[in-house]
């Protein structure tokens, strides 16, 4: 079951527009998948798909693939946050869209990024810590990459410069399963989100993208196995509760 197209579908289907040949992903079936949720039809999950209200919003920035990897988890929390923006990103050119959402007087925008590779005198940890930011909503960008091509955008994007940057501090450790980063501490896109959603003060809509993050992951795995789907396993049942609570 198929929801509306969001900002990374969108995305995804513009990009596959401009594809001279099929993007086929790295393992896994081979076959035919929802396009609502990239899943093969038997492990779908769009009829999971969580409604959370959220204030915060986000702006994934996103490497000139990464909208068409079915593990892509920025894609999760477009289906969450109803405010997600999506722009996939080059080197020698900027979409006038994004420029726009940057400079919009409702958003607070914040560049997540880890504070040791950036000048300290732009790095937050508080989402409320930016000059003016008093009233606005706080926007996320998030550059949807593998780590080299994250910080290759970092350094090359210089419309980027003028934002603080939001260095996460967290002791947990990544339990992402799909594709594993050479550093532990390295969180993936979705998880990333997350913990930006608990700084802006938005507990219950953090704990969903978990959820739901948990859910996406079982539901992968089963499929690359060949395995069924357990609906009433323990990562089901969590995001129930926060979606449908008694």
């Amino acid at each position: 079951m198929s929801q509306a197209p969001h900002t990374v579908s969108r995305l995804r289907s513009a990009r596959l527009a401009r594809s001279a040949k099929p993007f086929l992903a790295r393992g896994g079936p081979r076959g035919e998948r929802c396009a609502g949720c990239r899943l093969i039809p038997s492990h779908c999950i769009c009829a999971l798909r969580p409604a959370v209200p959220v204030r915060a919003g986000f702006c994934l920035l996103m490497a000139d693939i990464e909208p068409l990897k079915p593990s892509n988890t920025g894609w999760l929390i477009a289906d969450v946050v109803t405010d997600t923006f999506a722009f996939g990103w080059a080197r020698t050119e900027v979409d006038p869209a994004l420029l726009a959402l940057l400079a919009d007087p409702q958003w607070q925008p914040y560049l997540v990024f880890p504070g040791e590779f950036v000048d300290s005198a732009r790095v937050v940890t508080d989402v409320h810590a930016a000059d003016g930011s008093q009233g606005k909503r706080p926007l996320f960008v998030l550059l949807d990459a593998t780590w080299p091509e994250a910080r290759k955008m970092f350094r090359k994007s210089p419309y980027l410069d003028k934002l603080p940057v939001l260095s996460l501090q967290s002791e947990q450790l990544s339990r992402y399963k799909l594709r594993r980063s050479q550093r532990d501490e390295h969180f993936c896109t979705s998880e990333v989100g997350a913990l930006c959603l608990e700084l802006a003060g938005e507990a219950h809509a953090a704990q969903t993208l978990e959820a739901y993050l948990d859910v996406f992951t079982n539901r992968y795995l089963k499929a690359k196995q060949q395995q069924p789907v357990d609906p009433d396993d323990a990562a089901h049942q969590r995001l129930k509760n926060l979606t449908h609570p008694c």
